[in-house]
């Protein structure tokens, strides 16, 4: 199963070389693209973990909806710990901000490759939908990585290098999930556990962001594109089934 889970690992890696598109276009024209990516992705997270993670996981007992919560609460001690800014009253450098946000993509990174290898190892169709939902998070994702390592005083070569650097640890943590697939009842977990991720990003890191926007028309373009993230996950379903 690894020739199927690696390459896909490596594509969602391969994602974080999107910020090299994005150098010469207006600022303001990327923030609205950006905008409309994130409402697709928070879309596709959601339909991954109700439509696909979900009914998966509920076959094996009501039990897996608590591990459910527990992997929402996990994602927000993560964010927590890994964003957390040792900076008062404007005194942290960008420069360094830019590197603490690696380590944090690169730990992100890493729990996506668990999810991804795990998923594929309960099917095809689950760890294609897994794959989907993620790379439809992934790329408004690494589109702002990388703006954040320019303003950081990266080079733009510099920025693309770290950046993959970062997201190729995803490799990793596909292998980590394969070989954690031994241990009896621990696949079920795992997705529980993703499921509450996926749960907890779309809604407390990406719709958040939609908020930002007040103007009627943007608020029901945006809402257009959370039903077209959610309808992509549903035909991946009806394709598979």
């Amino acid at each position: 199963m690894l020739y199927i889970i690696l390459p896909a690992v490596l594509g969602i890696s391969l994602l974080s070389l999107l910020g090299v598109f994005f150098i010469s276009i207006n600022k303001k024209v990327m923030n609205s693209l950006v905008e409309y990516l994130v409402a697709i992705a928070s879309g596709s997270l959601l339909g991954g973990a109700f439509l696909h993670i979900l009914p998966e996981i509920s076959k094996t007992g009501p039990q897996v909806f608590l591990y459910v919560l527990f992997g929402m609460l996990l994602f927000f001690l993560l964010e927590k710990i890994l964003y957390w800014r040792h900076c008062h009253d404007g005194q942290c450098t960008v420069h360094a901000f830019t590197y603490l946000s690696l380590i944090g993509d690169a730990v992100h990174n890493f729990i996506d490759g668990i999810i991804i290898s795990t998923a594929f190892l309960v099917s095809i169709p689950l760890g294609v939908s897994a794959t989907v939902s993620i790379a439809f998070h992934e790329i408004p994702q690494e589109i702002g990585d990388f703006a954040v390592m320019i303003y950081g005083g990266l080079s733009k070569k510099k920025a693309l290098l770290y950046n993959f650097l970062s997201a190729i640890t995803a490799l990793l943590g596909a292998l980590v999930g394969f070989f954690l697939s031994s241990i009896s009842g621990i696949i079920p977990v795992l997705l529980a556990l993703s499921a509450g991720g996926f749960i907890y990003i779309a809604s407390s890191d990406l719709i958040p962001e939609l908020h930002k926007t007040k103007k009627i028309t943007e608020s029901l373009i945006q809402f257009a594109l959370i039903i077209l993230g959610i309808l992509l996950m549903l035909g991946l379903k009806l394709v598979f089934e």
